[in-house]
């Protein structure tokens, strides 16, 4: 930082060092999300493996969001307190360490039995999902080295470096796992390292892990800001003041209301693509890698120059409705395609038919719509949370909100697969409706407490 001189050269420099700090979060953030994206497609199978119920896959999904759910405003305030250097940097190296102790989940069945080796995945998915909680750290570092005017943009990149872990995270876990990668690793690494396809994305997972850790340590610098001091609070304490603050409470609802209803959907959707579109898993894989490339392309370009025109309250009203119209639409894909005008086609799966199908196109529409009001809405509700809390507790605010976001992604999916069973549509037709209200309440500008104004301003 200059002296606060009439330096030309220190001036120009400032926003060169905050662009630079603000893409090696990115990159940390990216590396952290991508090993979190390498296990997805071998965690089921990885349960399967051991003979146990498929409830334990939904069981080891929702451990990590609850502990992420616990631990995101522990680490927020921390990061408040102690910096976000030292915070980011030692929860994804915790992150690696839970990779392994998931890699060796089998060695420890077959050394204590299945019952132990479940319980490594649990508390190793656990202790990943603890230090997933970083996120607040993350935001909080973008709001520290980024001018008020620029945060929708910079936090958009968040949610960026998140689409672009899931979209290559799950194709470097596949390659780790497949039969070709495994015989040639067994063949190479010594016989006291375990070699199987579930073992090394998992391995992977933990050195990516590491590698974002260095990153941080060696290449990340604690951003000149003013450090919270006050007291220790605990995670009630945190939420209690949350809900009381008229700026926060309204975001704190949201992100918990959005959380459920995209998570449930997001866990419900390959069902749905497979008993109506015949969709397999290699098809579905397709459909979510195209949402990841709009969500990156949404949420890296479009959605911060969107904001710096709109507004974050107008960008995350039209975000929530395009969210809900989308989510109230997905189920009636395949009868809003047998409408469309395009040359009749047989309706199957998106590999196993023509590819423009009415259907199909309905499909991907929606989805396109879908993926816009998502991150339309999620970045601009983390710019009104930037906006509303001080520069002292800017960690804390965005642990307390992403925190309300985990116990959300934690709720949704039980409730989803319930629901779905009853009404194939129901889930996807509850989100939007529990939508409905946090776009009324931004709609009405309450999300800015004394300084409230609505979307005519």
């Amino acid at each position: 930082m200059g002296d606060g001189g009439a330096d030309g050269d220190g001036a120009a420099a400032a926003p060169t060092g905050s662009r630079r700090a603000v893409a090696v979060v990115i990159g940390v953030v990216f590396l952290d999300l991508l090993g979190f994206g390498v296990v997805i497609p071998i965690l089921p199978f990885y349960v399967r493996s051991f003979g146990v119920s498929d409830v334990f896959i939904g069981l080891t999904a929702a451990s990590y969001s609850l502990a992420q759910f616990l631990a995101a405003p522990t680490l927020g305030r921390i990061s408040d307190e102690r910096g976000r250097r030292p915070v980011i940097a030692f929860s994804v190296a915790m992150a690696g360490v839970a990779w392994i102790g998931f890699a060796f989940a089998t060695e420890v069945g077959a050394l204590a039995g299945t019952a132990a080796a479940v319980a490594t995945l649990l508390l190793s998915r656990t202790l990943a999902g603890a230090a997933g909680g970083n996120i607040s750290a993350a935001q909080a570092y973008i709001a520290d080295v980024t001018p008020r005017e620029k945060r929708a943009g910079a936090l958009g990149l968040v949610g960026a470096a998140f689409s672009l872990g899931f979209v290559f995270g799950p194709a470097l876990g596949g390659i780790a796992a497949s039969e070709q990668v495994v015989s040639t690793a067994r063949s190479v690494l010594p016989a006291f390292v375990p070699t199987t396809r579930f073992t090394l994305p998992s391995f992977l997972a933990a050195g990516l892990s590491f590698l974002a850790a260095a990153a941080a340590l060696l290449v990340l610098k604690e951003p000149d800001r003013t450090r919270s001091t006050g007291g220790r609070s605990s995670l009630i304490d945190q939420f209690r003041t949350a809900l009381a603050d008229d700026d926060l409470r309204p975001l704190v609802a949201s992100y918990f209301v959005t959380s459920v209803a995209f998570a449930g959907i997001q866990v419900m959707f390959i069902p749905f693509a497979a008993d109506f579109y015949g969709y397999d898993a290699t098809a579905a894989a397709v459909f979510l890698t195209y949402i990841g490339v709009l969500g990156t392309i949404n949420q890296g370009v479009l959605v911060g120059r969107l904001e710096q025109a709109l507004g974050a309250i107008k960008l995350a009203v039209i975000g929530g409705a395009g969210l809900a119209t989308s989510l109230a639409l997905l189920p009636f894909t395949p009868q809003i395609g047998a409408i469309l005008p395009l040359p009749p086609g047989t309706g199957e799966g998106l590999l196993t038919g023509p590819i423009l199908t009415g259907p199909t196109v309905a499909l991907f529409g929606v989805g396109a719509l879908l993926s816009f009001g998502n991150g339309a809405l999620n970045v601009s509700l983390s710019t009104l949370v930037s906006d509303r809390a001080s520069d002292e507790t800017q960690g804390a605010a965005f642990g307390v909100t992403q925190g309300a976001g985990s116990l959300g992604r934690t709720v949704g999916p039980p409730v989803a697969a319930s629901a779905y069973v009853l009404a194939y549509w129901s889930p996807f037709v509850a989100g939007a409706v529990l939508l409905v209200p946090v776009v009324y309440v931004l709609a009405r500008g309450r999300t800015l407490g004394g300084r409230a104004a609505t979307v005519d301003d």
